[in-house]
């Protein structure tokens, strides 16, 4: 884990970006063999993601419960994320998991994508490491200016954007 930044901090609110959750379910402990390929299937994409920044994803997080996990992706655009899914690593691992996988209830998939225009998100991070939105575009110590989320979603008056 990264080192702690003491105090608050939080993201200036003027960009616009994608977030994309990923993670699978397993549902069957027992069938190994069809939830362990689909696990393995996402380490190749991180990596690729990782190493040529200019696909167009920022940053990731990843979240492992007891049956679920969850990654946390932040993209530079709806249209690079999209364009990442029609990537050769990306499309392998869709067909490998329609042939091996399908309709089989054994283990489940899931994935979510927002757009996120400027102003209509905040943050706060209190005593972190650099993560998650942070961690993709940058963050700044909290001031008189934003130390409310209200300051920090952008409202000058208030109810109003």
């Amino acid at each position: 884990m990264g080192k702690v930044f003491s105090g608050r901090h939080t993201v200036d609110g003027e960009q616009h970006f994608t977030v994309f959750l990923i993670g699978m379910r397993v549902n069957k402990w027992w069938k190994i063999h069809k939830w362990l390929p689909v696990f393995l299937a996402m380490p190749p994409m991180i990596k690729e993601l990782m190493v040529n920044k200019d696909l167009g994803c920022l940053s990731l997080e990843n979240f492992f419960g007891l049956r679920t996990t969850l990654m946390v992706q932040y993209w530079r655009s709806e249209e690079e994320l999209l364009a990442y899914a029609k990537g050769e690593k990306h499309l392998q691992a869709w067909k490998n998991f329609n042939k091996k996988v399908g309709n089989n209830d054994s283990v489940g998939i899931f994935h979510e994508t927002y757009n996120i225009r400027e102003h209509e998100y905040e943050t706060i991070y209190g005593n972190m490491p650099v993560m998650g939105l942070a961690k993709a575009i940058g963050s700044s110590p909290v001031t008189s200016s934003n130390n409310s989320a209200r300051k920090r979603l952008g409202q000058k008056i208030k109810g109003q954007r």
